[in-house]
């Protein structure tokens, strides 16, 4: 039984999430900063007249600050009905993955990082980790 990811890059390390759930994948947009927003909620943004919130992912998953110069991709995920924008650095192919290759988090993760990752795929060139969406959302949203 195969399934298919959606990847992206953050901080050099490859990651996916199910593609069932990626709305679309686009360059980013300007975000309107958000008042008193929790650490990580990087901004709204106006996707064709929808507010969508931006979740800046470097953040919730504990790796410096993009670059000033690098302009972040969006990955918009539907998360319990709802889009939401996943700042990351670079979006990746849609990939089929088999169980077969799946495996629980690495042991050498940060704690913190292994909350937000459901498992890891071990691919020809890299291990892809499977991004928990629900999670990585919770409590920027």
């Amino acid at each position: 039984m195969s399934r298919q990811l959606a990847t992206f890059v953050l901080g050099g390390a490859h990651y996916g999430v199910d593609v069932l759930l990626v709305q679309e994948a686009l360059r980013s947009q300007d975000r309107t900063p958000v008042p008193l927003a929790p650490s990580g909620v990087a901004g709204l943004v106006n996707l064709r007249g929808e507010v969508v919130l931006s979740i800046d992912l470097r953040h919730r998953l504990g790796l410096a600050p993009l670059a000033e110069d690098a302009e972040p991709m969006m990955v918009v995920v539907q998360v319990d009905g709802e889009p939401i924008s996943l700042l990351v650095d670079e979006v990746g192919d849609v990939i089929d993955v088999a169980e077969s290759q799946f495996e629980t988090p690495p042991d050498t993760l940060d704690p913190a990082l292994r909350e937000l990752i459901v498992g890891a795929y071990k691919l020809p060139t890299s291990l892809l980790m499977a991004l928990d969406v629900q999670k990585a959302t919770a409590q920027a949203a």
